[in-house]
């Protein structure tokens, strides 16, 4: 930020002032997790890179592009991790996505990291059962059936139910993958819902919300972001 404010000739103590009167900076911004979505930080960055190569600045571009694509890799490191921790193989195997927006308290799905996970085990032939209680089932269907996303929309829907009720959406399901921090998902009776799963079961904690020691002792094979 120093290199673009010399060039514009604003001043960097401003910008950090700036900066610093928003109260989500601190503990509340650095939560690990499978990856930040939503259309403005996304937006802001992709801005922020061609501010510096209209201003000439090619390795502060390729900086701020390097978040973005830090951002693409989370992603996919935690939908691999998911794949290698079931045998390395998903095919004809059900999994439940506990979350579909991009964060909680919305039914925004806008860059949501849920899409790259749900795309990613879709490509690689498993079932997905998807509870949201907030993101309308028409707009769960849209963004996967997207162009981007599929080429064969028609199969998606086939491989994909989507649930009022999480107790039925992990019902006979191999794994539990968090998506989105619902603060419903942490008061979840889970020793029912381990009742209900195939066995292994295992849970992927995207968002870092749930007491995964407790889930070790159910009997969950318990994966998260940033943790052994």
């Amino acid at each position: 930020m120093s290199v673009i404010c010399e060039a514009t000739g604003a001043d960097v103590s401003e910008v950090a002032k700036g900066i610093g009167l928003d109260s989500r900076i601190g503990p509340k911004f650095l939560q690990a997790s499978v990856g930040f979505g939503g259309s403005c930080f996304q937006k802001d960055l992709l801005n922020l890179v061609y501010i510096c190569e209209c201003l000439n600045l090619p390795q502060v571009a390729v900086y701020w592009q390097q978040v973005l694509d830090m951002n693409v890799y989370q992603k996919s490191r935690f939908s691999n991790k998911i794949i290698e921790s079931l045998f390395n193989t998903v095919t004809g195997k059900k999994i439940t996505m506990f979350g579909f927006a991009f964060k909680k308290d919305t039914g925004d799905t806008r860059e949501s990291p849920a899409i790259h996970v749900a795309k990613t085990l879709l490509d690689e032939g498993a079932k997905l059962n998807i509870y949201d209680p907030k993101v309308e089932p028409e707009q769960i269907k849209k963004d996967l059936t997207h162009p981007y996303v599929t080429d064969n929309p028609e199969n998606v829907i086939k491989s994909i139910e989507i649930h009022d009720n999480p107790y039925r959406a992990s019902h006979s399901t191999h794994a539990i993958v968090i998506c989105t921090e619902w603060d419903e998902f942490v008061n979840l009776d889970y020793e029912e819902i381990y009742k209900h799963m195939i066995k292994p079961a295992f849970i992927f904690d995207g968002r870092k919300i749930l007491n995964h020691e407790t889930l070790a002792t159910i009997g969950f094979q318990v994966h998260t972001i940033g943790k052994r």
